[in-house]
């Protein structure tokens, strides 16, 4: 059964079944074991971006495809619902309607835009085609920076989600397991069962026959042409999946935020941020979206923390305790994954893996 769930793409390691077996867990009861409005942001954040990165590992790690326009479909998800929900929601926020409205029209521009990417970038080589993403991608940030009247401009949108998602609304009278329900829990579900069943069903599709192809071409462009395959189309349904993936990501983080500008969905840094992910955690194996993700955000909101204790208690020992300053969190950050990339070549996923081959285990059923 786990088998066939899994698309028979096991982790292949029991330190990472047991890691992502945790992970799952932890994620499920995240509002019930973490209370409280910073954990159950950081776990939503976590949700999301599993999903963006497993999207960006389908065009990267299984396709060979680097791109620095996935935040321009992050951002178109996020921008529909956002737009929709502020001009077609009632007044009381209750129009779920709108939501779906604006992931239509959403999913629907990402569409025609990852065609025309595809079709006519595709057929240039590695660093241009990066190049022509970039350049897209920088043009869609200015657009949406000056279409103030639509999209907010640098101010973004704020908006009412439905009536249900919001933390105003509470079903239950009493607590249930000691968490009183309400809205805002409702939504951390909604992205963990979205996330849950969208990864599964990438899973399925890296390890399908047009998995296959992809990477085949990945592998060898040049003989998977010989053989039949038209590269550009592959290639070009590759982006436009991908790019699907990354726009129900946006919209799940527009609900979850009630909010969304261009720092929020559409910087250079959250394309930065993917690619860093994509590398710690694996290229082309989806399970590192997981594993990059969860490290990721985690360090991201509670390294400074971590380290404001350790400043404490070196306080007395001016060297040491300048050194592990809160200020200087990103420092630290900028090492830890230094030392990651550097330990871990292939990503966390590719250890555990070479760590099983190498003691002889055999896969995880």
């Amino acid at each position: 059964m786990l088998n066939r769930l899994l698309s028979h793409d096991l982790p292949r390691s029991r330190w990472l079944s047991a890691a992502l077996l945790l992970i799952l867990l932890a994620l499920a009861a995240a509002p019930f074991l973490f209370p409280g409005a910073k954990a159950m942001g950081v776990a939503a954040k976590m949700l999301v971006f599993i999903l963006l990165v497993a999207s960006y590992d389908l065009l990267l790690g299984y396709t060979g495809i680097v791109s620095f326009a996935h935040t321009m479909f992050f951002g178109i998800g996020a921008y529909g619902v956002a737009i929709a929900s502020t001009r077609l929601a009632g007044e009381d926020g209750t129009g779920f309607g709108a939501v779906l409205v604006g992931l239509g029209g959403a999913l629907l521009l990402s569409l025609v835009l990852s065609l025309l990417i595809g079709l006519f970038s595709l057929r240039v080589k590695a660093i241009f085609y990066a190049m022509i993403t970039l350049a897209v991608a920088s043009a869609f940030q200015t657009l949406a920076s000056q279409l103030s009247e639509l999209t907010g401009g640098e101010d973004g949108l704020s908006f009412k989600t439905p009536g249900w998602l919001s933390p105003s609304f509470e079903p239950f009278d009493t607590p249930v397991l000691g968490l009183m329900i309400d809205g805002k829990v409702i939504c951390y579900y909604l992205l963990f069962g979205v996330v849950l069943l969208l990864f599964l069903a990438t899973l399925r599709v890296v390890n399908s026959p047009f998995g296959r192809v992809l990477q085949a071409i990945r592998e060898n462009d040049f003989r998977a042409e010989a053989i039949g395959y038209r590269t550009v189309v592959w290639r070009t349904l590759s982006n436009v999946l991908s790019a699907g993936l990354a726009t129900v990501a946006g919209a799940l983080l527009a609900l979850w935020l009630r909010y969304t500008g261009p720092d929020t969905t559409l910087s250079f840094e959250i394309m930065l941020d993917i690619l860093l992910i994509v590398v710690i955690g694996g290229m082309g194996t989806l399970y590192g979206a997981v594993i990059g993700s969860v490290l990721f955000v985690l360090a991201q909101n509670y390294l400074q923390d971590l380290l404001r204790v350790g400043n404490q208690a070196l306080e007395s020992v001016p060297l040491a305790g300048q050194l592990v300053s809160p200020d200087r969190w990103l420092f630290w950050l900028g090492l830890g994954f230094v030392l990651c990339v550097y330990h871990f070549p292939t990503g966390v996923v590719g250890r555990f893996r070479l760590r099983a081959r190498q003691a002889g285990v055999a896969p995880v059923d």
